[in-house]
């Protein structure tokens, strides 16, 4: 009894560290031999490559549309970082798998959107943490706002937004 409770716990523990070394993946950039510069998680041996330190995520929830308003209280000073209240803003990154699928889906409804990538300027940066940061791609119109992608939850807010 004591021996298998004990292959139990091991077994647990090992499961425990293999989900730990999951949630921490790694992001690589390296240029290949046309010069093309490439991002991944798993760089060719051969290549010289850069381990980038990726603040946010790609947000792999359900996508849910909430007032942002009610959930960010504190409303900012700055003009350029208030709310987009002609259409959509996006909140990406250049090596976001999700990001790029929304935007596709956008330019293929004929959606018009401004796109904010969150590592492209300090500003951006800042524009996105007033909205509290987080998992991306992150969706804001007017005072509503969706993280995560999905075809009908992003319809749903295009069309919250034409109101």
């Amino acid at each position: 009894m004591r021996t298998t409770s004990m292959w139990i716990d091991r077994a647990l523990v090992l499961a425990a560290t293999l989900v730990a070394l999951g949630a921490g993946a790694q992001v690589f950039k390296w240029t290949d031999s046309q010069g093309k510069t490439h991002y991944g998680d798993k760089p060719p041996e051969d290549v010289k490559r850069q381990e980038l330190r990726v603040p946010s995520k790609s947000y792999d929830g359900p996508p849910q549309i909430q007032d942002w308003a009610a959930i960010i209280r504190r409303p900012t000073k700055v003009a350029s970082l208030q709310p987009n209240t002609a259409g959509i803003t996006m909140f990406s990154a250049t090596w976001c798998g999700p990001c790029k699928i929304a935007k596709a889906y956008l330019k293929e409804k004929g959606i018009a959107y401004r796109d904010v990538d969150i590592e492209g300027s300090e500003a951006n940066a800042a524009e996105f943490d007033s909205y509290g940061g987080g998992p991306i791609p992150f969706f804001v119109a007017g005072p509503k706002s969706m993280r995560g992608f999905s075809p009908e939850a992003l319809d749903q807010l295009a069309a919250a937004a034409r109101r």
